[in-house]
């Protein structure tokens, strides 16, 4: 059974997103900060990579949380995420 997990820690949303060949990106054009994105080798065409200093700075800044799934029912990797926005409860 796959499921998936909402963290806001930086370690491991870092160990999650580097473990699959990711990084951090923003959509280009979209200004300082813009939109956050986790992006995957080969890189996906609009996206800028940044660092993660940069990436943590805005997902503080903008209350986010990290949501992903570490297996597909077959067991093998997931890729799956999204950033939300952190529940008051």
């Amino acid at each position: 059974m796959s499921r998936t997990t909402t963290t806001t820690d930086h370690e491991t949303i870092r160990d999650w997103v580097e473990s699959r060949d990711g990084h951090p990106a923003r959509v280009q054009g979209t200004g300082e900060g813009g939109v956050l994105r986790i992006d995957f080798d080969p890189p996906e065409d609009g996206l800028e990579e940044i660092s993660w200093e940069e990436f943590f700075e805005v997902f503080e800044d903008r209350k986010l949380a990290f949501l992903h799934q570490d297996t597909v029912e077959d067991g093998q990797t997931s890729r799956f995420n999204k950033l939300i926005g952190r529940s008051d409860s």
